[in-house]
């Protein structure tokens, strides 16, 4: 008689080491802090370097090192040598998501062939530019469109995107207003 093993990894995701990351959180709410940063520098034109040199996960530090580029297109007066920051934006709502999609599949046994998310919004350059004050310099919406393929079925993909909606950092933050401080230094 043999014993059969079910794969921890699904969809590159090991499922055991999500369930043991969300134990630990629920056994201890210290486990669940993380705070992330990052410090970006300008350099030169409209273009920008990001610098990500690590993140805290309950209490530890953890060194990543990473630079995220940014810069406008020609056309809005800049070099065109990297994504601007709407594109930046846009890119990382969808980032997100994706990361709550592939988990949630993986976590109920769903096998994902593909899954693109395109994002999307209109803003009115006049406020952008001080042009018109009645005229906001952000978006009023933004659309996404998901498209999934995989052996789950229409109620398992509808029950991921509901998780996704429920529990997306990024989808909570861009849908819900989230309070900004800031402090200026002048050196």
């Amino acid at each position: 008689m043999s014993i059969e093993t079910k794969s921890s990894v699904i969809n590159g995701i090991d499922v055991a080491k999500v369930e043991q990351l969300a134990q630990g959180c629920a056994n201890d709410p210290r486990n669940a802090g993380v705070k992330f940063a990052t410090s970006t520098r300008w350099t030169g034109g409209t273009s920008s370097a990001s610098r990500v040199t690590g993140y805290e996960l309950g209490g530890r530090r953890i060194p990543r090192t990473f630079a995220i580029v940014s810069d406008e297109p020609q056309e809005l007066c800049g070099g065109n040598t990297a994504p601007n920051p709407q594109e930046l934006l846009m890119s990382s709502l969808a980032s997100c998501m994706m990361v709550g999609i592939v988990a949630n599949a993986s976590l109920m046994g769903v096998k994902l062939d593909s899954v693109v998310i395109d994002v999307d919004g209109k803003l009115d350059l006049r406020g952008f530019l001080g042009l018109d004050q009645a005229v906001k310099p952000g978006y009023d919406a933004l659309h996404y469109t998901i498209r999934i393929k995989g052996d789950g079925t229409p109620e398992q993909f509808q029950k991921i995107h509901e998780a996704v909606i429920a529990t997306s950092p990024n989808r909570f933050n861009v849908s819900n207003p989230i309070k900004l401080t800031s402090e200026l230094v002048v050196e």
